[in-house]
């Protein structure tokens, strides 16, 4: 089964939200246009609580963007983003959903963050995505959506390990730090990624 999943292309992660990824909004037409090659989309949100201990704003004396150890991990500390109900939470609203069949939710625990959508950070819950997908005897996803070097990387990263064939469709994708999604591309290509384009996919479905 030709497998999307589509990675917080949230308003909070687009050009005005609270957590801005640089050209974000300009992936939307481009993840239109591809998804009716696709036989399932699956799309994730973050979906955090107010007093989410990702927050900066939750930490008294913190700036957005420190990094601190919080039990026992090291966390960095974001701006408020994608707070369960907000508006800035949603889904973009140019982003075309006909075909979405689910949407898995995460970041809800107010102790982890997640940037995966498979796994929290510590690897202690799952989203029930893994089983979804194999109960679907889905074998490749092909990935795309915001950003690319911090919840689609984790993704792609946990596919990998949960023994998917995994694409990345790198002109659907932004990251939030250029320069070091750079050396996450390399790291990609070492784990057995595929980086495609948009114009490359009916090459890449068709294999």
């Amino acid at each position: 089964m030709k497998t999307l999943l589509v990675i917080d292309v949230q308003n909070d992660f687009i050009p005005g939200g609270s957590l801005p990824v640089p050209n974000g909004n300009n992936i939307v037409p481009v993840i239109n246009s591809i998804q009716d090659k696709f036989d399932l989309i699956v799309a994730t949100q973050d979906w955090h609580p107010k007093a989410h201990s990702s927050f900066a704003v939750n930490h008294e004396g913190k700036s957005d963007f420190e990094s601190i150890d919080w039990r026992g991990q090291m966390q960095t500390l974001w701006p408020e983003h994608c707070v369960q109900g907000s508006k800035g939470a949603e889904l973009h609203p140019e982003l075309d959903t006909t075909k979405y069949e689910a949407i898995f939710r995460k970041g809800t625990d107010i102790n982890i963050d997640s940037y995966s959508a498979f796994y929290d950070n510590n690897h202690l819950k799952a989203t029930g995505l893994t089983g979804y997908l194999k109960e679907k005897e889905v074998t490749k996803l092909y990935f795309c959506g915001l950003a690319s070097d911090i919840c689609v990387y984790f993704s792609i990263r946990d596919a990998i390990q949960e023994g998917f064939e995994c694409y990345f469709i790198e002109d659907a994708s932004k990251p939030l730090d250029l320069e070091a999604f750079e050396t996450i591309k390399i790291k990609m290509v070492a784990m057995g990624v595929h980086i495609i384009t948009s114009e490359s996919i009916f090459l890449c479905l068709n294999k």
